[in-house]
């Protein structure tokens, strides 16, 4: 597979999800460049704006094991992970995988189980692996975590600690839809109130394993050069040394911009990698690596007007 096949196969995955899902075209895209970077995404916003939906039509179309998890306050690390379970026939212990072991993990309201639940998922977004009584497992090499939230709630949620948030390749803030998209989602759903099926819809799959696999693989032949390898480092560094900032994004956000704007180039239909690509992606990779100074908040700056400010700042290279 090549670039050019990969662009195209960004235009099919975006018209199945379409026939589900109404707008959401730069989350849609963000989906995408996460899937052939091999990283997780975090999708944000108030209900009812189709963050699960989206998340399933998006997972339909890929041929690939689909699980989900709706995370609740009363869930424990042994039922996303699963446990070993003694088998009196046997006498002896059998695996019981829990529905981390797929391909494309729904994480349905992250933020509503406490922080010992969320901790076991750490090892499996960073190494593709959990350890069960001591036993590493390992998981499929094309797991990746769809994870939302609703930022509006305070009272039954646990914030996510850092360290999970920086394993997220990105954050997509999600707003409602344009007057015209309203008006388009109440006439083509406006049929019943509950929760509609992708399947239904006509998503179709289009993609397997072994497409995907070697879509990530054109994806990591994409150049990227040395000045806009610059790039990608000035603009990580300069959230450490903005006195808005208590704590800026890590070298690893570095890595997943660099990954990230691969991805994007090889949906554009390019081998090499532009600084529009990184400046595109920036905001997105970085906004939830970020801890503000309480000043900054208290005198309405947010993550993202301070992030745009120092994007804005940095030259990039021509």
């Amino acid at each position: 597979m090549n670039v050019s096949d990969i662009a195209a196969l960004g235009a099919r995955i975006r018209a199945e999800v379409a026939k589900a899902v109404v707008g959401q075209a730069e989350t849609v895209e963000l989906m995408l460049t996460a899937l052939l970077s091999e990283g997780h995404i975090l999708l944000e916003g108030p209900p009812g704006v189709a963050k699960t939906l989206l998340a399933q039509a998006f997972a339909r179309t890929l041929q690939l094991d689909f699980g989900r998890i709706q995370f609740t306050p009363d869930l424990m690390p042994g039922d996303v992970l699963g446990a070993n379970v003694f088998n009196f026939q046997t006498s002896a212990f059998t695996l019981r995988r829990g529905p981390i072991f797929c391909d494309l993990l729904l994480a349905d309201e992250i933020n509503r189980t406490p922080p010992k639940t969320q901790a076991a998922l750490l090892e499996a977004m960073q190494e593709r692996r959990v350890t069960l009584d001591g036993r590493g497992e390992a998981l499929s090499p094309r797991f990746m975590v769809v994870a939302t939230q609703n930022p509006i709630e305070q009272q039954g949620v646990y914030p996510l600690p850092e360290a999970q948030l920086d394993r997220f390749l990105f954050k997509q803030v999600l707003g409602y839809p344009s007057l015209f998209e309203e008006r388009a989602i109440v006439e083509s759903f406006g049929l019943r109130s509950g929760q509609p099926d992708a399947a239904a819809l006509g998503v179709q799959p289009i993609l397997g394993a072994e497409e995907l696999d070697a879509a990530a693989a054109a994806v990591r032949s994409v150049r990227l050069g040395p000045e806009v390898a610059a790039y990608v480092v000035a603009l990580v560094r300069a959230t450490r040394e903005s006195a808005d900032i208590q704590a800026g994004a890590s070298p690893r956000a570095g890595v997943h911009l660099a990954v990230a704007s691969r991805a994007r180039a090889a949906l554009e239909g390019r081998d090499y990698v532009i600084p529009d690509d990184v400046k595109a992606l920036a905001l997105p990779c970085l906004r939830h690596r970020l801890l503000l100074w309480p000043a900054a908040e208290i005198e309405g700056r947010g993550g993202d007007d301070i992030l745009k400010t120092l994007i804005g700042r940095i030259e990039a290279p021509r």
